[in-house]
């Protein structure tokens, strides 16, 4: 069962986060979540969720039991995902603040987050950021292409609507399903364009 990295930092899209995080906590042996400061404050803003370090659990925020979540210390440096040594199968870093991508971009590791993020790129692992900000400026898009150049996948928080999605969660379900693909999961989230199922 593959190991992971999730991020999630406080730009807007916490329903992202969660999305994610329940479709593929059953299919790995161990996930490995960075909460950020500002992410806690966006998910009791956006999603009426209040997550606390000292007594965490899956349950009030991901509607089950979760074994294979471990949260980690956003300064804790002396947990595996820190390390090149450490063998994981990628990262995402979802919903991505673009303060986050610029950091990554330019080489700054000041939390485990970002420091996460490094060790994928300086190891050639796969690293998945979402970013969610409109419009974009010109250091935004220069600092997304300097983590494409580096190795990075960039999959846009831009939902799809081709799959005529009914639901708020149905239409952060498009976006979850592609970051599941950049990161190597099979999903059945969301059906493939001109493919019938069987």
């Amino acid at each position: 069962m593959a190991r992971i990295v999730v991020g999630v930092t406080g730009a807007s899209g916490a329903i992202y986060a969660q999305r994610f995080l329940r479709q593929v906590a059953p299919l790995c042996e161990r996930v490995h979540l960075i909460l950020s400061e500002q992410a806690i404050q966006v998910a009791r803003t956006e999603l009426g969720v209040d997550l606390d370090r000292a007594s965490f659990h899956t349950r009030s925020w991901l509607g089950g039991d979760f074994p294979s979540i471990e949260l980690l210390g956003e300064r804790d440096y002396f947990t595996p995902p820190a390390s090149g040594s450490y063998l994981h199968d990628g990262m995402a870093i979802l919903p991505c603040s673009m303060g986050t991508v610029g950091r990554i971009a330019h080489g700054i590791s000041d939390d485990l987050l970002t420091r996460c993020a490094d060790v994928c790129l300086k190891e050639g692992r796969r690293l998945v950021v979402v970013p969610r900000e409109m419009p974009m400026n010109a250091i935004m898009l220069r600092n997304l292409t300097t983590l494409a150049e580096a190795g990075a996948r960039v999959v846009p928080a831009c939902p799809a609507w081709y799959g005529r999605p009914t639901t708020l969660e149905e239409l952060a379900d498009t976006v979850v399903a592609r970051v599941m693909q950049a990161l190597g999961f099979e999903q059945r989230l969301v059906k493939q364009w001109m493919v019938e199922e069987a």
